[in-house]
């Protein structure tokens, strides 16, 4: 009525008709109503921006109230924005210590948690809670909502007493304030008792959760929102008690009125189904607990990609880690408790197949489509964005001690937020004109998979146990899981390999091996490792030769053709293996680039551009001597290695990379050959979209230096050698693997280049179109690694960068045998020989052949062949 009034008397833009439309608004949302809250106020925005200008207060006003119905219909890629230019807007307009500025630092706050970005979310938290308490005092209602806010973030973070305090003091204003029967007060009591739940104290949990929902079903009504947080909280306690008789019910409640309030796709509504689908495997009803598993995961890779969009790659990977849960789940649904079932084995693989490595897949399509539309505005983007990775990579890697410690983090951290910044404005750009790619279904990939092969995914997953109750462990230990998937088949054939720790001691042990030329235990160790690994996936073959391997852990870190079958025979001797992030890359790879005319070589960079001898620099630095027993006398030989510790301050040249060019170059018709002093970063920076790229240099990958482990795990990662999971490093490991170009031991590669090329600066280069990347250096294809995402470091940068092939190494390479090995592998690729299978007949030639320790692993197994595998034509 009041709107009616305004409209008739002031006119129908008038800024009182947008303060009804917003008022009007609100009250629509708060019945749950979000379909007519929609456009009253956008109504309400589009008034007071022609009638008050975009930078006034009320126009923030409306931003935030827009955003706050998006977050509430859990389109958080919508709302982000919105929040951030309300914020701007009143800190402009009303001051840095505004009440206004706590709400959009709050609402913000919110938005970054629900994404499971804690470390941005807790400073706004703590900002809009000072800000509060100085303007309004301690005991004002805003104060007690922050108090909760900020409690909240504690208690995701497992900081429980310092949560409780905080809503234990929100409950107190709350009760004081606004009365024992108001909604404020039912959210401090519902999120005491989730605490209490988390820390097992469910005797204190249950009564505050039910006087929450008795007090929203009296305030809000019976059908409201609130009142299906209550059910599910509560439902969820007697859930893990064990009572799954009361649990049921509530939960079915819930779900009712989540899908006629918030919709059947809403993200909330999957949560819900997916907590059904637990009591259901806990109660053994298999088939509900399918169906619901299933209801649930089609709502969320339907609101993955919106989701996924607009942020960065960290933000992403934060966001895929809270569903980390429910993935296990669907696993374990499948492997633990109907291992039969053909339609339980279609939801876990699928799972697998929707969220592995996604992070690195949705920025590697984002960043592909900017290069391909090529407008001014994205080049500039992206510009900016590998300028800022340079500038990061320069100072991280600097080790100026003119810089006092303290300057040279908050550079750093200036930088990297930098960064972040720029790729969520990637996202942002992308989301704009984003067509929706092909949907990822066991179907489309299976489609995929040539006729020959087979797609072996491998996934490390905690068991999830539904009947677990009380304070036993709902998730197990890490276990890996393989499954099979032929274009014949209707449903993936799996088997559950065992525990990760068991298995990575075992990994760690044979690359120690594999490591040593000299080391007579490679091939008992490798028959150990593939008895455990891969003799089981090959039960599942059949006749099956040519194999699509995307592995998980750390057996990302060592070359399964390098293990040895009951036979006593390599597996690079009998199947021909491709290694692929996910099976999902196997879509991707179908939309490809033109390449630009010329392949580029860098080869023998002259690492010391002045000529002038460097103390440092003494050979045996560098170099090892290996005796050699023969039969007539001990000689010795000097090894020189591709790799180098990046602690050294200079770099030996290698000899053999200068025939290795030459060699390729004749090979290769139109090819650039950049040796000596030409083969710097600055060159490698400029190369644009080649057909093929080939670096013979030093690489290097270096391991996290010791760090406080923080209090959460957002998601682990295993090391090099193969160690338990621990919590991912904060050190950026992009900027901990990398390649070695002309001038480094001066730290001066002309165009204000260091030398020292990161894999963080990798992936600004320009390689949508490049078919085929070969870095014939050293430990290339290490890094971290980090279970369900891949390897963080050269390997994964060059996927960024767009690349379709990438040849890398896994350990310090022979200067020789690599040298003789590529000569090989391009001759074969000029024969128009597949990209893997190439590599599998140079490797297979060199073990085959007499040449001295040449048969052994060391020698030959260093490089494994990912992504694109079909020949180049």
């Amino acid at each position: 009525q009041a709107l009616a009034i305004y409209e008739k008397a002031l006119g129908s833009e008038h800024p009182d008709v947008a303060t009804s439309l917003n008022n009007l608004g609100g009250l629509y949302k708060e019945e749950g109503d979000y379909a007519r809250a929609e456009p009253l106020y956008q109504r309400a925005l589009a008034i007071d921006q022609k009638a008050l200008g975009s930078e006034h207060p009320d126009v923030a006003t409306d931003l935030n109230n827009l955003a706050l119905l998006y977050f509430a219909k859990g389109e958080y890629a919508r709302a982000e924005p919105l929040y951030q230019r309300a914020l701007a807007i009143r800190e402009k307009a009303l001051g840095s210590e505004h009440p206004d500025v706590a709400t959009s630092l709050n609402s913000l706050a919110q938005s970054y948690f629900a994404k499971g970005d804690y470390a941005r979310a807790e400073p706004l938290s703590q900002r809009a809670l000072a800000i509060r308490e100085k303007v309004l005092g301690s005991e004002h209602p805003d104060v007690a909502s922050d108090l909760n806010n900020l409690a909240d973030l504690y208690c995701a973070k497992g900081q429980y007493a310092k949560a409780e305090a905080l809503y234990k003091r929100a409950l107190a204003i709350s009760e004081k304030l606004l009365g024992s029967e108001h909604p404020g007060v039912a959210q401090s009591l519902n999120n005491l008792a989730e605490l209490y739940k988390s820390t097992g104290d469910y005797a204190r949990a249950e009564p505050l959760y039910q006087r929450a929902l008795s007090v929203r079903e009296k305030v809000l009504g019976s059908g409201h929102p609130a009142v299906a947080q209550s059910l599910n909280n509560l439902a969820a306690l007697y859930e893990i008690t064990g009572d799954y008789s009361k649990a049921e019910p509530l939960f079915t409640r819930a779900l009712a009125i989540g899908e006629k309030v918030l919709g059947t796709g809403h993200p909330d509504v999957a949560i819900l189904l997916s907590n059904l689908a637990s009591v259901y495997e806990a109660k053994e009803d298999y088939t509900r607990a399918i169906e619901f598993s299933m209801r649930a995961e089609e709502i969320f890779e339907n609101n993955i990609d919106a989701l996924l969009a607009a942020s960065s790659e960290k933000q992403k990977q934060l966001y895929l880690d809270m569903l980390r849960g429910g993935t296990d789940a669907s696993i374990s649904l499948h492997a633990r408790s109907v291992p039969t079932n053909s339609q339980a084995a279609r939801l876990a693989l699928t799972t697998i197949l929707r969220r592995k490595g996604r992070a690195l897949d949705v920025m590697t399509d984002q960043i592909g489509a900017l290069r391909r539309r090529a407008a001014p505005e994205d080049v500039k983007l992206l510009d900016a964005l590998a300028a800022a990775q340079s500038q990061l990579a320069t100072f991280q890697l600097s080790n100026d001690t003119r810089v006092s410690p303290d300057k040279n983090r908050a550079r750093i951290a200036q930088l990297e937020a930098e960064s972040e910044r720029l790729q969520n404005d990637i996202g942002r750009r992308y989301a704009e004109f984003r067509v929706r790619t092909q949907p990822v279904t066991l179907d489309t990939v299976r489609g995929a998979i040539p006729k020959d092969a087979a797609l072996v995914e491998i996934f490390t997953y905690q068991p999830f146990n539904a009947k677990a109750s009380g304070t036993e462990a709902r998730f197990g230990k890490a276990r890996y899981v393989a499954y099979v998937l032929r274009p014949t088949d209707d449903a993936p054939q799996f088997v559950d390999l065992g525990e990760a720790t068991s298995i990575d001691a075992d990994l760690r042990l044979w690359r120690e091996a594999l490591l040593d030329s000299k080391r007579e235990d490679v091939r008992a160790l490798g028959r150990k490792v593939d008895e455990r690994v891969m003799r089981p996936v090959r039960k599942l073959l059949g006749t099956t030769k040519r194999l699509f391997i995307s592995p998980d852990g750390a057996l990302n870190l060592v070359p399964l053709a390098a293990l040895v079958d009951e036979n006593n025979k390599y597996l690079l001797e009998t199947y021909s293996l491709n290694y692929l992030t996910s099976g999902r890359d196997l879509l991707r790879l179908k939309i490809t680039s033109e390449p630009r005319p010329g392949a580029f070589i860098f080869a023998n960079p002259t690492y010391n551009l002045t000529g002038q001898p460097i103390a440092a620099c003494e050979r045996r630095n560098y170099a090892r001597e290996l005796s050699l027993d023969t039969e007539s006398a001990t000689s010795k030989r000097e090894i020189v290695y591709r790799g180098i510790d990046f602690t050294k301050v200079c770099y030996p040249p290698l000899k053999g990379t200068v025939e290795e060019a030459a060699r390729i170059s004749t090979i290769m018709p139109r090819v650039t050959v950049l040796t000596e002093r030409n083969a710097t970063e600055a060159a490698l920076k400029s190369v644009n979209a080649p057909p093929i790229l080939h670096i013979a240099t030093h690489g290097f990958f270096l391991a996290d230096q010791p760090q406080a482990a923080p209090k959460t795990r957002q998601f682990e990662r295993i090391d090099v050698g193969g160690n338990s999971p621990g919590p991912i490093p904060a050190e950026n490991p992009l900027l901990r693997s990398g390649l070695i170009m002309a001038g480094a031991n001066q730290k001066s590669s002309g165009l204000g280049e260091d030398g020292v090329l990161t894999a963080a600066e990798a992936t600004g280069l320009n390689l949508w179109g490049t078919k085929l990347v070969v870095l014939s250096a050293c430990e290339t294809g290490l890094g971290e690694v980090v279970n369900g995402a891949g390897v963080y470091g050269l390997r994964r940068a060059l996927v960024l960068a767009g690349s379709e092939t990438q040849v890398m190494s896994l350990w310090q390479v022979d200067d020789a045998a690599t040298r003789d090995l590529m000569t090989d592998y391009y001759t074969r690729l000029q024969r128009n020989e597949g990209r893997a299978e190439a590599m599998r007949q140079a490797q297979l030639k060199m073990l085959h052949s007499n040449a001295q320790d040449r048969p052994h692993p060391y020698y030959w197994a260093a490089f494994i062949s990912s992504g694109d595998w079909r020949s180049m034509n």
